[in-house]
């Protein structure tokens, strides 16, 4: 038997040429004759590569749908930080003011007592015990001063009162300037009195029965109130907090840094968008530092002052970013682990389906021919013989058989009679190359050709180009009267009814073939059909 790839050479005793019968070529009309194993081949392959397709697409999809989840936890740290800065933020607002709202009450009771003679009639210890009594005890006050219309100090709370001169300071001034002033909260300075301390004063107008100005009443606050305060709230290794006059003057900012208290940023971007609402949320790089972060703000309702409460993008994210490093390795090496392993499955069960497909195509065909076998060829006729029914067609058969191949395999040999079958299906399955038309081993040097939808003129066309392909071949083959190898054919067609049986075609084209061969063989003969529709 040939292999797939193989092409046999068989030099036949005393004849001068070299017959050459490619099993490529055997294979090539074993296709034309099975159209039906090559679909199945083609399905089964593209049932493997489906598999590996859809390994890919599978591991494609668990990807997505980890990066989905993983994108939603990124966006879940950013509300979370967004909820903690507001709320850091109003914890810090609301101790601010709830201290500068005791500070303001204490201011006004010390406007309220200047303006009481018999306070004023007190001696000078006596009037600061009841003017300053209710801030005396506040951690974070500093100087507690009454200032008169010239900004010298007319009342100082320290026990050793102090000697100063305040006129040029702008909390002095815009008091003395514009009387409807309520609360005035100034921006930092160094105190005079303490040693630069740093510092933000607290100041109430004092004015005359007539309404004309008589001087400031002034409590300073320490900035150590609000550095201690932010110290004592935790945004990370690179948040910020920071408390900033609504005029964009830095009173306190955590981390802390000196040279940053009284800066005026009122030109970057970041306090543009506190000034321009109450209260809100956004991402922005700082102009302090170059770092970015994510900012929530509150405007105080009743003092010139913003809180900000910023945590820095990469610690908001450091969490997530380290779950989405291990989770996102692990899908990355699971999806492709998946696609390698889809893919090696896809592999064998090509080999399977493909070895099932060769046993399936064994199973089907003959063995040293390559066309389909007799079994086969049983089935193909049982189908088209219905289709023909259905459609009213001619359906035309042929019946091929080699002429004395007797005496030639008596003469040159069994394998020498081999490879003249093969080259003779070679013929055959040149000649017969429409999709629906087949041939088969019928038996020994027989054969059979189905050729559905092909009325007689067509039939007697591709029969004579078989005898003649044949003949051509210029096998020698002294047994017989044409001293070559030939093929006699016997031919019918026939338009079937329902009641019609197939072996009425087989039977005439038998009889016909049997004609040719008494009629003196290597000939065509077309059989003359008595049955219902026949087609002559």
């Amino acid at each position: 038997m040939l292999g797939p790839n193989d092409c046999v050479t068989h030099v036949l005793p005393d004849f001068p040429d070299t017959v050459e019968v490619s099993v490529d070529k055997v294979t090539e009309a074993r296709g034309w004759a099975c159209p039906l194993a090559r679909g199945l081949m083609r399905h089964q392959f593209a049932a493997s590569h489906l598999i590996v397709y859809g390994g890919g697409v599978i591991a494609l999809i668990m990807v997505c749908l980890c990066a989905t989840v993983l994108y939603q936890g990124r966006a879940d740290a950013l509300d979370r930080a967004r909820e903690t800065s507001r709320n850091v933020a109003l914890i810090a607002e609301r101790d601010i003011e709830r201290n500068f709202e005791l500070y303001d009450l204490s201011l006004q009771a010390v406007v309220e007592g200047m303006s009481e003679p018999d306070v004023m009639a007190l001696p000078p210890h006596l009037i600061r015990a009841v003017l300053f009594d209710r801030a005396a005890t506040a951690k974070y006050l500093g100087s507690m001063l009454v200032l008169d219309a010239s900004g010298n100090i007319l009342i100082d709370a320290s026990d050793k009162p102090r000697k100063g001169n305040f006129a040029d300071r702008k909390y002095f001034t815009v008091h003395r300037d514009n009387p409807n002033i309520g609360l005035y909260i100034s921006d930092p300075y160094q105190s005079k009195l303490r040693d630069g301390e740093p510092s933000i004063a607290l100041t109430r107008r004092l004015s005359h029965p007539d309404g004309s100005f008589a001087g400031i009443v002034l409590f300073a606050v320490n900035l150590e109130y609000f550095h201690n305060l932010f110290a004592g709230l935790s945004l990370g290794p690179h948040g910020s907090i920071a408390l900033i006059g609504k005029n964009g003057i830095m009173v306190m900012r955590q981390p802390y840094e000196a040279r940053i208290i009284g800066r005026d940023i009122s030109q970057a971007s970041t306090f543009r968008q506190f000034a321009s609402e109450a209260e809100g949320s956004f991402s922005e790089t700082a102009s302090i530092d170059g770092v970015r972060r994510l900012y929530s703000f509150k405007n105080f309702p009743d003092l010139p002052l913003i809180i900000m409460v910023a945590e820095a993008e990469q610690d908001v994210y450091a969490a997530w970013r380290k779950r989405t490093t291990m989770i996102g390795s692990l899908m990355a090496a699971l999806g492709v682990g998946f696609v390698v392993l889809s893919f090696l499955l896809g592999v064998q069960l090509r080999r399977r389906l493909r070895a099932e497909s060769e046993l399936q195509v064994l199973a089907r065909t003959d063995g040293l021919t390559g066309l389909h076998n007799r079994r086969t060829l049983g089935e193909i006729l049982d189908h088209e013989w219905r289709r023909a029914k259905r459609a009213r067609s001619v359906f035309s058969l042929l019946f091929v058989d080699l002429d004395r191949f007797k005496a030639y395999n008596d003469t040159y040999g069994h394998q020498a009679g081999d490879d003249v079958l093969a080259a003779a299906a070679q013929c055959i399955g040149e000649n017969i190359r429409r999709p629906g038309d087949s041939a088969a081993r019928y038996g020994g040097e027989e054969f059979v050709v189905v050729l559905p939808n092909t009325p007689p003129a067509g039939a007697s066309l591709i029969a004579e180009k078989i005898r003649v392909a044949i003949s051509e071949l210029g096998i020698e083959h002294t047994g017989s009267e044409h001293g070559r190898v030939t093929a006699s054919i016997g031919m019918a067609s026939w338009t079937p009814n329902q009641g019609d049986d197939v072996t009425a075609v087989i039977k005439a084209a038998d009889e016909a073939l049997y004609n040719a061969k008494a009629t003196g063989r290597n000939k065509v003969s077309r059989a003359r059909m008595e049955c219902a529709d026949p087609v002559t």
